[in-house]
């Protein structure tokens, strides 16, 4: 598994809805990006989601992270973002519709469990 960088491609599960990303450290890069930590993919904004009707509201926003944290390597105490990413965003139909990453936005560093 790869870790997450400022360059990952985060989707909802529309795959036209792109989480933004937004680093929270600064200490570790990988290629010069910045890694990902917990905490840093929820909350996010989510553009592009094509699921709009009427009673339908698109993916806005990502929710808490459900799986893709390391649980063996943290940076300042926040564990890194794994390319296995995913949780909730705040489509509808409510707690169905999941965000995932696509891609790592790097393919140099990894770990395995």
């Amino acid at each position: 598994m790869f870790w997450l960088t400022e360059d990952a491609v985060v989707v909802c599960a529309h795959e036209l809805g792109r989480a933004e990303n937004m680093p929270s450290q600064s200490w570790v890069t990988v290629e010069k990006r910045r890694v990902l930590v917990a905490n840093a993919p929820q909350g996010r904004s989510i553009k592009g989601c094509p699921n709009v009707g009427a009673a339908i509201r698109p993916c806005l926003r990502t929710l808490a992270v459900k799986k893709g944290y390391s649980t063996l390597l943290s940076i300042a105490g926040h564990s890194i973002c794994l390319d296995s990413l995913s949780g909730l965003t705040d489509g509808t139909p409510p707690g169905t519709v999941k965000y995932k990453a696509r891609s790592a936005g790097q393919n140099c560093v990894g770990e395995t469990e």
